[in-house]
């Protein structure tokens, strides 16, 4: 092993690396909310039955939710999208003040099914329908957006231009300039839902089609920029 001593060791060492200056910087938060029509509606159509034996509630259920459905299609002309979210069966019991054994008294079948349209004239035809043929339970309607990506965008857009102006403006009253942008945090925009809850329902032939109104929808987005500042040239 080779030592290397007095001023060839001095010659080989590195100098030590000069240390940056702390960067002055302004952290700033930008929001945005923009409004949009839905044009994608889902209803959440239920039937509950009961029977004194579990196989008579589900298949009296099975029944009417065949019925339901033929009844949405003819309704929308094929054009909604049917698809089952939950189904239940379970044993009814009636419990007594006194205590004791409680009494099984039949069974009830739940079948819920989300109805997805995006022609929103015909909400009300589809629950008319719906009940008509046999759904005893409007679980809720939400409306929403076919496409969010274009409503998103414009959310995230108008947020960091919120962001970047705060950081000029303040920037300014404190006698400072916005050098560069060191860092972005952006919280997804979100679209929210805009729900009706409807209670259970039963519609009569003839009676007044049911009035269900779109809204609007809000959709959100958060911009956090952190900015490098320096004095403002005199």
């Amino acid at each position: 092993m080779v030592a290397l001593t007095g001023a060839l060791a001095g010659a080989l060492a590195f100098p030590a690396r000069a240390q940056q200056p702390p960067v002055s910087s302004i952290r700033v938060t930008g929001d945005a909310r923009v409004t949009a029509r839905p044009d994608r509606v889902q209803i959440d159509v239920g039937v509950r039955t009961r029977a004194p034996t579990s196989q008579q509630a589900a298949t009296q259920n099975a029944r009417q939710v065949d019925a339901v459905l033929a009844a949405v299609r003819k309704a929308t002309a094929g054009a909604a999208v049917l698809k089952t979210i939950s189904y239940s069966l379970n044993p009814d019991y009636r419990y007594h003040p006194g205590g004791g054994e409680p009494t099984l008294e039949g069974y009830t079948a739940a079948n819920v099914v989300q109805v997805t349209l995006d022609d929103l004239a015909k909400i009300g035809s589809v629950i008319d329908s719906a009940t008509l043929a046999g759904a005893n339970h409007i679980q809720g309607i939400q409306f929403t957006l076919r496409d969010q990506d274009a409503v998103r965008a414009e959310a995230l857009r108008e947020a960091a231009n919120r962001a970047r102006a705060e950081a000029d403006v303040l920037a300014a009253t404190l006698g400072l300039k916005v050098v560069r942008v060191l860092s972005v945090e952006e919280s997804s925009p979100r679209v929210v839902p805009l729900r009706v809850y409807a209670a259970s329902a039963r519609a009569e032939a003839g009676a007044v089609p049911t009035p269900v109104e779109a809204g609007t929808l809000d959709v959100t987005a958060d911009v956090t920029l952190s900015v490098e500042v320096s004095p403002a040239a005199r």
